[in-house]
């Protein structure tokens, strides 16, 4: 029997006891143990199936409001628990949820609309984040969790390191640190069995060399960035830890609602101009928001904590993002790069109206009615315009643990 919960996004508790009772019931083969412990004393928990020198580390939780890494990371427990050739000459490692303080502030384990998702949503501030901190941080600054996993991929020195991530809207996509020849087939294999669209042009890879449709290869540290102003650069994040070990790092996104709109070839009769005008309404929304939070700001005295720290972070983005946008010519010309944009200046602000409303709501305050149909309006805005359609759970663990499994097949190789 699977001991995945059904139809909901598991708790960081519900892992920890799922990933022990993997451990308990194949106590030769599995090591479940504390790995290190959260700003707030939560620990952090790696799961180890196998005992082979070459390594595997799997990274789930690393975005709080990514929540479908916990659950594909115990489907591959347990695939690799089945199969003997996953782990002939292979361990796998997992690392069950990389921030358990972000993961207890995200609190929508079975949303039923992007509005509902919304409404419990968090994302921390980049500085907060375990992967990207040290793109923003200098190293006597890291949270712990940061340190916990750089000191895994230490012990460890995985050949792969996968991180599992997603989208609330959208299609799938690869991003690599080093090529993986061979990996875009199985990827679109199972993206078009499961019909998960796959994200052609997505803007968090704007400029990156491509090695099949979807799959994305991060430049090499030095390369000038498609956005300037965005501080938090994959470069120097936590990913490429294992290149100190002659490894890399996959990460594989998978969307919670899917968009037949972002894999359209097609070229868009007008990037530019088209960018141009969602620069500006980026900047129209980000204001709106803005006009709430100083409203509101001198009323919340004592109410500082990570949420309105992460909604401060994202509005501070926004008019930097904006120039850029305006600025640099478009990295693709593709239907599919200006829809990724698009959902990016809608998703930018709404995160950040989001999380204040949720501040508001806690403290009873006047404003909280005005920015809750602010959210619900955008959110279904965001659905309406990208025909939003719910994703299976069941699909979107199975297309992510099976490009896991394609990864470290095709990477393995690679490094044989």
């Amino acid at each position: 029997m699977s001991l995945l919960p059904v139809l909901r996004y598991p708790t960081v508790t519900q892992l920890i006891s799922s990933a022990g009772a993997l451990a308990a019931h194949r106590p030769t083969l599995c090591v479940l143990r504390q790995v290190g412990a959260s700003r707030a004393g939560r620990p952090l928990h790696l799961l180890s199936v196998g005992r082979a020198r070459r390594a595997v580390l799997v990274v789930a939780g690393a975005h709080a409001n990514e929540p479908t890494g916990g659950p594909t990371l115990l489907a591959l427990a347990e695939r690799v628990l089945r199969e003997r050739e996953l782990r002939s000459d292979t361990s796998w490692h997992f690392l069950l949820c990389a921030d358990p303080d972000g993961a207890s502030l995200h609190v929508t384990p079975a949303p039923r609309s992007l509005f509902d998702y919304h409404l419990g949503f968090f994302r921390p501030a980049a500085e907060e984040q375990p992967e990207w901190s040290p793109s923003v941080l200098p190293p006597d600054r890291l949270p712990p969790e940061t340190r916990t996993l750089t000191r895994v991929v230490d012990e460890l020195r995985p050949y792969l390191q996968v991180t599992l991530h997603g989208t609330d809207l959208g299609g799938t996509w690869v991003q690599l640190t080093k090529d993986v020849p061979g990996l875009a087939e199985p990827f679109a294999k199972s993206a078009a069995e499961l019909h998960i669209p796959v994200e052609t042009g997505a803007s968090d890879a704007a400029g990156w060399a491509a090695s099949g449709p979807g799959v994305h290869v991060m430049p090499s540290p030095g390369a000038g960035a498609a956005y300037p102003s965005m501080p938090d650069d994959a470069r120097r994040s936590t990913w490429y830890r294992t290149h100190r070990y002659g490894g890399l790092t996959a990460v594989v996104e998978v969307p919670m609602w899917a968009s037949d709109l972002v894999d359209d070839p097609a070229p868009h009769p007008a990037p530019a101009e088209a960018i141009r005008r969602l620069a500006g309404r980026l900047l129209r929304d980000g204001r709106e928001v803005e006009r709430v939070f100083a409203d509101a700001l001198p009323r919340l005295e004592g109410a500082e904590g990570p949420l309105l720290r992460a909604a401060r972070w994202a509005l501070d983005l926004v008019p930097g993002l904006a120039e850029d946008w305006r600025r640099t010519p478009p990295a693709d010309d593709t239907m599919a790069y200006v829809g990724s944009v698009d959902a990016f200046g809608r998703r930018l602000p709404l995160r950040a109206a989001a999380m204040l409303l949720r501040v508001l709501r806690e403290t009873d305050d006047r404003a909280a009615p005005r920015m809750e149909r602010l959210v619900e309006t955008w959110s279904e805005a965001f659905e309406e315009r990208f025909r939003a359609r719910w994703v299976p759970l069941e699909h979107q663990i199975e297309h992510q643990a099976r490009t896991v499994v394609a990864a470290a097949l095709h990477a393995r190789d690679r490094t044989a």
